[in-house]
């Protein structure tokens, strides 16, 4: 288990003693575990500390430390990553991943936060099934209800389109459908236009509860 799923973990069984929502959870479990230097962390990058520190010879807390005294922080997320690579000499991909952990830590940015301030939500799953018959099934308006108990749904692609896009509420769905052989197909869903990182963490358990709901179930 990945400190990260540890970490989530303990958040669903804190949500479970005390009724809390998850947001709430994760920040209590984050002040509770501070780092050392004092700096409370808005939410938990997705790279660990020591994978950073190894890859860039800083770790999390160092790296806000130097990004806090630059002055274009506030700038936007294409400011600090070329803050990164082109003045500190960090590579394209790791410039990328240290401004994403630094906007998570300070709450410049929340996870799954888009830039029109919506938030995404991503699951995905290889699973026992056809992904025609699971297509099937979701452009099909009474078994897109079958598949989805007390949610109201709205198609909004066209019967051809590479991935199928479902209106829930003022959200969007859009699920790909992948044939993997030997009767498995991957699942990947992207729920987009949610507003709020609640709603992110909230619908992340429901698309994996989905997903091995129906896994077995369209062979």
């Amino acid at each position: 288990m990945t400190k990260q799923e540890s970490f989530k973990r303990r958040i669903r069984e804190r949500m479970a003693t005390t009724g809390e929502r998850y947001a709430e959870a994760r920040r209590i479990l984050i002040e509770q575990a501070g780092p050392a230097d004092g700096r409370v962390w808005v939410s938990v990058p997705e790279m660990s500390d020591d994978a950073v520190r190894k890859a860039t010879g800083k770790g999390w807390n160092e790296w806000c430390d130097v990004l806090d005294r630059f002055p274009g922080r506030n700038d936007g997320h294409k400011a600090i990553a070329d803050h990164l690579r082109d003045d500190l000499g960090v590579d394209a991909w790791w410039s990328q991943s240290v401004t994403g952990g630094y906007e998570r830590i300070t709450g410049l940015r929340l996870p799954g936060e888009m830039p029109d301030g919506t938030f995404t939500a991503n699951k995905s799953l290889t699973l026992d099934g056809d992904a025609d018959v699971l297509r099937a099934m979701l452009l099909d308006d009474d078994q897109r209800g079958d598949l989805f108990p007390g949610l109201a749904t709205e198609l909004r692609s066209k019967p051809t389109a590479k991935a199928v896009r479902i209106a829930i509420g003022d959200s969007l769905a859009t699920i790909g459908l992948h044939h993997r052989g030997s009767g498995r197909a991957k699942v990947t869903v992207q729920h987009s236009k949610l507003a709020t990182v609640d709603d992110v963490d909230e619908w992340k358990f429901y698309w994996a509860d989905w997903l091995e709901a129906i896994d077995g179930a369209t062979g």
